[in-house]
């Protein structure tokens, strides 16, 4: 804040010196009482009117309404869509409100008590949050913004999002036949790429490393080393509910378009992608490496392969997959 204003009183610009003071004022018909500044001339003592502290006391009348009504706080407000990783509309769509909503009350606008509580729930319970999400999810415009806060909300609930790419392999071995060690770490690379092109966020956050073979995430190659070149046990069920649709839909793209093929034939279609060739970059042909494969460069290269193919959703996969065969 300036502490030199202009004095109308003076005809000059002055220092001003602040005061505490106890003030009623009136809000939606009722009184409040709290405790503001008022600002004063530093020469003459005449009142001032100094626009930030006005714009304090506002917001200390509206503390005092909020407490008084049992209205949440602004800064409980401003922590819902960073608590569940979701923009200001696409909350207000959940929520069944007017596109704008939420963000006038970011802005400091006052909520009913009504749409307080419902906020106040959102802040508190994280399950009652989730309900919303998976009841309302058609509301939201864009798919992406439902990802991100469903992968947000599911680590919050104990569900932690580490654990997915197991349910991918789960489902992986349900719905292909066949499937070798190396086939699965191939299978696991192309969810990993084209789910983040048609979602613009990763289906799980494990990090895949270069080695001699492809991409390969270290867990799931030591879960499953015992096989070595054997097909890894089928799985006789699995609830396919537990996959958003979008999850689903470019799994299944990867199994109509991918699974077709053996381990050593996925292998030679990574072998000719820019994510593995650049991460290996000098490294003699043989030699052992864990070096990762940057999530940006995977993410970069899969969003470009899926414009370059003009793919409108996961089943135009079969374009750029009959490609890569054509290539081997």
């Amino acid at each position: 804040m300036n502490n030199t204003v202009f004095c109308a009183e003076c005809r000059k610009d002055v220092k001003i010196i602040t005061k505490e003071v106890l003030f009623k004022r009136t809000l939606k018909d009722n009184e409040y009482t709290f405790t503001g500044l008022e600002a004063y001339c530093g020469e003459c003592g005449s009142p001032i009117y100094v626009p930030e502290i006005e714009d304090d006391n506002l917001k200390l009348l509206y503390y005092a309404y909020r407490k008084e009504n049992d209205i949440i706080s602004l800064d409980e407000i401003l922590a819902i869509p960073k608590k569940y990783a979701i923009g200001k509309r696409p909350l207000s769509l959940l929520l069944g409100w007017g596109e704008q909503t939420f963000t006038r009350y970011c802005n400091g606008d006052m909520p009913s008590k009504q749409y307080s509580d419902i906020l106040r729930r959102l802040y508190n319970e994280p399950l009652y949050y989730n309900e919303l999400l998976q009841n309302n999810k058609d509301r939201m415009k864009s798919n992406s913004s439902y990802e991100k806060s469903n992968i947000a909300v599911k680590n919050l609930i104990g569900i932690p999002e580490n654990s997915k790419i197991e349910t991918v392999i789960g489902y992986l071995l349900y719905k292909c036949e066949d499937v070798t060690p190396l086939a699965l770490q191939k299978l696991l690379y192309y969810v990993h790429g084209f789910f983040y092109a048609f979602n613009n966020v990763f289906i799980f956050e494990d990090d895949c490393e270069a080695w001699v073979h492809g991409p390969v995430y270290r867990k799931v190659y030591h879960k499953y080393s015992d096989y070595k070149y054997d097909s890894i046990d089928s799985a006789d069920s699995f609830d396919e509910t537990i996959f958003s649709v979008a999850e689903k839909a470019v799994i299944d793209g990867i199994v109509d378009n991918f699974s077709c093929y053996s381990g050593k034939v996925l292998e030679r279609f990574t072998h000719s992608e820019q994510p593995w060739i650049e991460t290996r970059a000098d490294l003699p042909v043989f030699a052992q490496s864990d070096r990762v494969i940057d999530k940006k460069m995977i993410a970069d290269y899969f969003s470009a392969v899926k414009h370059k193919y003009d793919m409108l959703n996961p089943n135009d996969i079969e374009n750029y997959s009959k490609k890569l065969f054509e290539m081997y």
